[in-house]
């Protein structure tokens, strides 16, 4: 079957792009992981020993690269509806985590455990229809911060991927009643034509 000329341009765009060469140099699954960096490097949000839970996780890359950083007396739990192969020091469970079993397998892969910090690079499958993209992606967003409820300790810390447009400002304002404070970050190895920012929430509040 030929190839649409978007598909074309997608596929040149993607192996000629800088993350993607670095990522497969460097050994990482993916370019994604150079957004967590970036956050990371300004915002030092992942410490050695911490407990990590990473949603919308595969093909690996963020979870990998947490997992280097938390060391062996930290914990990575990574869970998507796709299949992820696994990976070394971190714990994956698949399936879609706003259905009850799931989130219920999730809990008893945690076992009581408090976690520091949740992570969410999860985006809906994009058709390119913005009136249908968008609130499926603040459909997904919200249920990343409902989650994070559930599981982080008080004053822990959540990290998650919004897309600006209908719904962001409210979402932004749930955050900031939810957690001390609220920072946005753009990170280059984010495409510049892309809407999507990151949430950084830090000291949830009891």
């Amino acid at each position: 079957m030929a190839r649409t000329k978007s598909s074309q341009r997608w596929l040149k765009e993607h192996f000629d792009d800088e993350y993607v060469k670095r990522a497969q140099r460097e050994g990482y699954r993916s370019r994604a992981v150079y957004k967590l960096d970036e956050i990371q490097r300004k915002d030092r949000m992942i410490k050695p020993g911490m407990a990590i839970v990473d949603l919308g996780a595969a093909p690996g890359g963020w979870s990998q690269y947490a997992s280097g950083l938390v060391g062996r007396k930290g914990r990575v739990v990574a869970m998507d509806i796709l299949p992820m192969d696994p990976l070394p020091g971190v714990v994956f469970v698949q399936g879609d985590f706003h259905e009850d079993a799931v989130l219920e397998q999730m809990l008893e892969v945690l076992a009581g455990q408090e976690t520091d910090l949740v992570l969410s690079d999860i985006a809906p499958n994009i058709s390119g229809v913005d009136a249908v993209d968008q609130p499926r992606a603040m459909y997904l967003a919200e249920l990343a911060v409902d989650f994070a409820d559930r599981v982080l300790r008080p004053q822990g810390d959540l990290l998650l991927k919004v897309f600006q447009g209908e719904g962001f400002d409210a979402l932004l304002k749930d955050l900031r009643g939810r957690y001390q404070k609220v920072v946005m970050r753009k990170p280059r190895a984010s495409r510049a034509r892309s809407r999507e920012v990151y949430a950084l929430a830090r000291g949830r509040k009891i």
